[in-house]
């Protein structure tokens, strides 16, 4: 007998005897809760795909999109700008915490250091860093950073130039002086130095660049105060103004990664 009674009454009860078989792997694999509710592992909440073959898992929520993250940097930097502005421009009590400030650290180290680190700020140390790097980002197929890289550094003189003559600040040490806000010091190696790093690190694909930038950054900006040569407000202002022209850079760069890939 190829059947016996008792199959043949299980196959008619399909509720109460063993599971049957479903076509396609998708279903035979699939978990099922005994409550209904679908399954909560990963695999189970597969869609099937077509003739029966797994899907694909949900997306995973990722990062925020870049973008969106950039344009709020720059906001924030452009707020934060504006207000110290305002503040030279009224003289207004901000100033005054920055004078205490600064009268707490200058020649508080020997200016022979403290000028050799303000130095690192120069047109003829900063600029050469930056155009050699942008000449071998350029090489190695990322042209469209070089560009972006270099018109930055052709904007640091072109915002603070004009800034300085509106908001004629004297200097820390020289209050017969005008003209020290925003350093000019500052956002050459600021963007000099980081502009590099930018260029070189999707090539070398170490974090050196990235350190060495901010070393040397801190470095100037450091040896500005330190000596007298700018209020600590004139230097986090370039630093300000500057970020917004770096994230620029690093966009371009990423764009090129992108097209390239």
């Amino acid at each position: 007998m190829s059947e016996t009674a008792r199959s043949r009454e299980t196959g008619r009860d399909t509720g109460t005897g063993l599971p049957q078989r479903r076509t396609g792997h998708a279903f035979a694999h699939t978990p099922h809760r005994s409550d209904s509710r679908p399954p909560q592992t990963p695999r189970g909440v597969r869609q099937p795909g077509p003739g029966g073959r797994p899907g694909t898992i949900p997306p995973v929520p990722g990062r925020p999109a870049t973008l969106s993250g950039e344009l709020a940097a720059c906001a924030l930097c452009a707020l934060l700008f504006a207000l110290i502005t305002w503040q030279v421009l009224v003289r207004g009590p901000l100033l005054s915490w920055d004078a205490r400030l600064s009268g707490a650290l200058v020649r508080t180290v020997p200016d022979a250091v403290t000028e050799g680190l303000s130095d690192l700020g120069n047109i003829p140390v900063a600029l050469p860093v930056l155009l050699l790097a942008a000449a071998y980002a350029a090489l190695r197929g990322n042209r469209r950073g070089a560009v972006a890289a270099v018109v930055a550094m052709a904007l640091v003189p072109a915002l603070v130039v004009p800034l300085k003559e509106w908001t004629a600040r004297p200097g820390p040490l020289e209050p017969w002086a005008a003209g020290y806000f925003p350093s000019g010091h500052t956002a050459t190696a600021f963007v000099a130095y980081a502009g590099a790093a930018l260029l070189l690190r999707p090539h070398l694909g170490r974090w050196w660049p990235a350190a060495a930038a901010l070393v040397l950054t801190g470095a100037t900006a450091v040896g500005l105060v330190l000596r007298g040569f700018h209020w600590p407000l004139d230097v986090l202002a370039s630093l300000l103004m500057c970020t917004p022209l770096l994230l620029a850079v690093r966009r371009s760069c990423r764009s090129t990664r992108r097209s390239s890939g």
